[in-house]
């Protein structure tokens, strides 16, 4: 009877823990589950992530995920717990039992729970938006700077570099460098470079939005004011791509010097259609035109060139030379034409070299070697020589520097524009990062001195951005305004000087704000930190800059009374700027080449500093003054004053 006992009362017990257990499964546990899973590890999370939708949708399908895991954890300890009422005797092991149980019951999700991990906490691919109408100091600039007629123009061109099969151009035309091919399979000679089909797309999607030509087929006001914005919106997409198209854009002046040959090249040149085949240029629908100045023993110094040209009938302006030497740079070396300075018997002189003889043949330019760069990876610089390659003499025998002076303030100012568009699509990585990513328990954005960092790259950013606009408009009215003209001659170089060397501390910091994520490639930020010194090193490195901004104090005064006139018109604003601006009078005064790298430092500061007065918020036009103007500033980004207004700039720069 006893032992009947026992076992009535065994089953007894197993049969209400059985009971127990079903009760679990239908009612209480997913109940349970929902309400304390939730509640234990989302309901501190929940109060941080404030009203932002996209962020909030982001965070939804995270807590998806966790509650999932979290619900595995807790069946396991309610089956200790349940392994704890019953006595110790009957060993009945129901955690493993209840484990099966709701495994069967959540499928799919705890399946994919073993064989990968949740991402959480990482931000969505920066993608599918508006690089233009992301950026409000863009946007006002090309309004002031009378350019709002292209303002719709621009929004198309933002969204379709933000799209994400056109971001991922940039990827692949740099992850596929270009190859060089001296001959063919026969053995044949035939000098040319492959590029990867992403960099055809990418020249194709500049030469459709006029990049090469907006001013010269549309010339109103405001036109290179329109055609510096895309230039500073297609960098921040792929910046290598940028070098054929300023160079084509830029021969124009230097070409226009010898009419009759600019007139075989004009139609092609004011095309929208980027034709890639490797053909004369009467069998192409559009051209591209790359230079090529430097040589080993001379480099900047290219009044020491030893390439030798010399008529091959006649000589003088037009006339076919035949060129022999060797250039240490070629840029895009599969342009159609390149302007070259050689040595002609009257000196050094100008002159446009084709792919392609006037008879149809391939000129003489043999390429010798691609050159390994530190960054502009899509783009190919070559080392070629020229085995009486022949040219057309541009201008006078001589008159070399002369006749290609226009050429290259033009791609001067692209460089200016292309660091201030790395700047920006830097600054706005770091931006986009810091509103997703949480670190102690808050948002990045909401740190206090992750804001200090993002604010002052911001203050940075669009300095830049402002200065390059307000260039962009002196190319525009220079040429009816003679007071325009001397401005855009001298402040071309500051420019170029200053943004070029800001580019790569800026785009730096930006890179460190995204952690080791912004170390590896799939971030952009290497390549843009790669990208970032070359356009300080081309069209004149600082030192070079610096001595023909003294050259352009000497040759023309009026040049500085301009520029201080501009300037001078925020005298009176800040005690900061006045004391400042008296220390620029006297550099100015001494012309000192010692001197020169301060005296043109503080020249873009102050002209920065009075153009972000004119337009940009107080905010902005006093942590700008009190940091750059005066000293209440640390040696690294991130070190503003403890009372600027770091949310009304954050806010402003990414909106």
């Amino acid at each position: 009877m006893e032992e009947h006992a026992a076992e009535e009362g065994e089953n007894l017990v197993r049969s209400e823990v059985l009971q127990e257990k079903q009760r679990y499964q239908s009612e209480t546990l997913e109940k349970l589950l929902e309400c304390r899973v939730a509640k234990h590890h989302f309901e501190e999370e929940d109060d941080n992530i404030g009203g932002n939708q996209q962020v909030r949708d982001d965070w939804n399908g995270a807590r998806r995920l966790r509650i999932a895991q979290g619900k595995h954890d807790l069946v396991r300890n309610l089956g200790r717990q349940l392994d704890y009422i019953i006595q110790p005797g009957f060993r009945v092991k129901l955690s493993a039992c209840l484990d099966r149980s709701y495994s069967m019951a959540a499928g799919q999700k705890l399946e994919h729970s073993k064989e990968t991990h949740a991402v959480t906490n990482q931000p969505p691919a920066l993608e599918e938006y508006n690089l233009f109408l992301k950026d409000r100091a863009l946007q006002e600039a090309v309004m002031r700077e009378g350019a709002g007629w292209a303002a719709e123009k621009l929004s198309a061109f933002g969204k379709l570099l933000g799209r994400e099969e056109t971001i991922k151009l940039g990827y692949q035309a740099n992850e596929n460098p270009p190859l060089l091919r001296t001959h063919d399979r026969f053995g044949h000679r035939i000098d040319e470079v492959e590029f990867h089909p992403a960099f055809h797309q990418l020249l194709s999607i500049s030469l459709e939005n006029r990049l090469t030509n907006l001013p010269w087929v549309d010339p109103r006001q405001g036109s290179h004011v329109a055609r510096a914005a895309h230039l500073y919106l297609a960098v921040q997409n792929e910046a290598g791509h940028m070098c054929p198209v300023s160079m084509t854009f830029s021969c124009v002046p230097a070409l226009k010097k010898q009419p009759e040959i600019f007139a075989q090249f004009e139609s092609l040149l004011m095309s929208d259609q980027y034709d890639q085949r490797f053909l004369p240029k009467e069998r192409k629908r559009g051209i591209l035109i790359g230079m090529s100045m430097t040589e080993k023993q001379g480099g900047s110094d290219v009044r020491a060139n030893t390439t030798e040209a010399r008529p091959l009938e006649k000589k003088g302006p037009g006339q076919l030379y035949g060129l022999t030497g060797h250039k240490w740079f070629c840029s895009h070396p599969m342009s159609d034409a390149f302007v070259m300075l050689a040595q002609a018997e009257g000196g050094l002189s100008c002159f446009l070299v084709p792919r392609f003889t006037p008879g149809g043949e391939r000129n003489h330019i043999r390429l010798q070697r691609l050159k390994n760069k530190l960054g502009n990876k899509s783009n190919a610089s070559a080392e070629i020589e020229l085995e009486g390659a022949q040219g057309w003499l541009i201008g006078e025998e001589g008159r070399g520097v002369a006749n290609i002076i226009e050429m290259v303030s033009h791609t001067r100012l692209d460089c200016a524009l292309s660091s201030a568009g790395l700047m920006r699509q830097a600054l706005t990585q770091a931006l986009h990062h810091a509103q997703y990513r949480q670190a102690f328990k808050r948002q990045l954005i909401e740190h206090d001195l992750m804001r200090n960092v993002l604010s002052d790259l911001a203050l940075e950013s669009e300095a830049a951005t402002v200065l390059t606009m307000r260039l962009a408009r002196a190319y525009d009215a220079g040429v009816s305004d003679r007071k325009e003209d001397l401005f855009r001659r001298i402040a071309t170089a500051i420019s170029k000087y200053w943004i070029c060397k800001r580019a790569p501390h800026h785009v730096y910091e930006c890179l460190e704000t995204l952690g080791g994520n912004g170390y590896v490639e799939e971030s952009m930020m290497p390549r843009l930190y790669r990208e970032a010194p070359v356009n300080s090193v081309w069209e004149g490195s600082g030192n070079v800059i610096c001595l023909d901004v003294l050259r352009a104090i000497q040759n023309e005064p009026d040049c500085a009374e301009i520029l201080l006139k501009e300037i001078t018109q925020a005298e009176g604003s800040s005690h900061l700027f006045s004391k400042q601006l008296a220390v620029a009078k006297k550099l100015l005064a001494s012309r000192s080449e010692k001197d020169a790298r301060r005296l043109v430092e503080l020249l873009a500061i102050l002209l920065q500093t009075k153009l972000l007065i004119d337009s940009a918020p107080p905010a902005i036009a006093d942590a700008f003054i009190r940091t750059r103007v005066g000293s209440d500033w640390g040696h690294t980004f991130g070190t503003l004053p403890a009372d600027v207004d770091c949310k009304a700039i954050i806010e402003r720069a990414f909106f």
